[in-house]
């Protein structure tokens, strides 16, 4: 079995509940403010540790509160934190989130995510099962240097290009597996998916993005699955009916699920539909990074 290694932002998310999200110039009630851990990284090494991956985590945090709190929680977590380092000027990065009827809004400032380097990436060796993981809340430079050490090891390589950014076709061709949203999506493509596309806009939408054959891309769709498509063959993954009660986390409990089971040896597709179950279970819970299910949760719906 490999492991799992993520290069990728750690974050304290501020959580403000209310009845509704304020429209422009507008101040609401609300109801309540929470602190969670999160940013992608840290969420997507949570959700792959508690289903029993190896997990190693690369990423910087700031010398204050919410750094003390964040490396003790990962470390409770059993993730290897031997490459996440202090950095001596800029702060925990942070994520200010509003959360009304299950839906959020999120407004993330980087802090100490966007000095995580090149030399940060190459402190952890890797080989041939390992899996390596990064998402766009960390400098591009940085995952394009992360993703060639991991090709040329042999590892496999799982990018989540969210928040949506653009990125070129030298940082595409050391993708293995492409992981976003349907938003995403849309944004890449230059195509205008709308609230709920078809199956198959969804397929002609990520033919735009021109993959290679052995390249696959899973869209995740919320409530309604995800489509996966590989070559020639692209494939529904239905979802699943749940009371979802905070969807914060869930595309990242989507990937580090899959990464899990990619690194203990599973196909693509058997991947993609544990990632899928694994999901429906963190929106039906508070918070991103403690929102993530056990593998023996996750077996129950499998």
């Amino acid at each position: 079995m490999g492991r799992v290694v993520v290069a990728g932002s750690i974050n304290m998310d501020v959580v403000a509940a209310a009845e509704r999200h304020p429209r422009i110039g507008e101040t609401v009630a609300g109801r309540s403010v929470m602190y969670f851990p999160g940013g992608k990284g840290a969420n997507q090494a949570v959700s792959a540790a508690k289903l029993g991956a190896p997990t190693a985590l690369i990423g910087r945090l700031g010398r204050d509160a919410f750094g003390e709190q964040l490396r003790a929680f990962l470390a409770g977590q059993g993730i290897d934190l031997a490459a996440v380092k202090d950095s001596a000027d800029a702060s925990t990065g942070t994520a200010i989130i509003t959360l009304a009827n299950a839906d959020n809004t999120i407004v993330v400032i980087p802090g100490a995510n966007a000095e995580v380097s090149a030399d940060d990436v190459a402190q952890i060796a890797l080989t041939t099962g390992d899996v390596a993981v990064s998402q766009f809340e960390i400098p591009q430079a940085t995952i394009a240097a992360f993703f060639q050490r991991a090709k040329a090891a042999g590892a496999t390589t799982i990018l989540n290009p969210a928040p949506a950014s653009a990125f070129g076709r030298e940082l595409f061709a050391l993708v293995d597996v492409l992981v976003l949203n349907e938003t995403e999506l849309g944004f890449l493509a230059g195509i205008e998916l709308g609230d709920a596309p078809t199956p198959q806009q969804v397929i002609t939408a990520v033919l735009a993005l021109k993959p290679r054959d052995d390249q696959t891309v899973c869209v995740t769709l919320g409530a309604r699955g995800a489509v996966a498509v590989s070559g020639a063959e692209a494939r529904l993954v239905e979802g699943r009916a749940v009371k979802a009660v905070d969807t914060t986390g869930a595309g990242d409990c989507f990937v580090g699920a899959l990464a899990a089971r990619l690194s203990q040896g599973a196909a693509i597709a058997d991947a993609i539909a544990y990632a899928n179950a694994a999901a429906s279970i963190s929106v039906q819970r508070m918070g991103a990074g403690p929102s993530m299910p056990t593998a023996e949760e996750v077996r129950t719906l499998l």
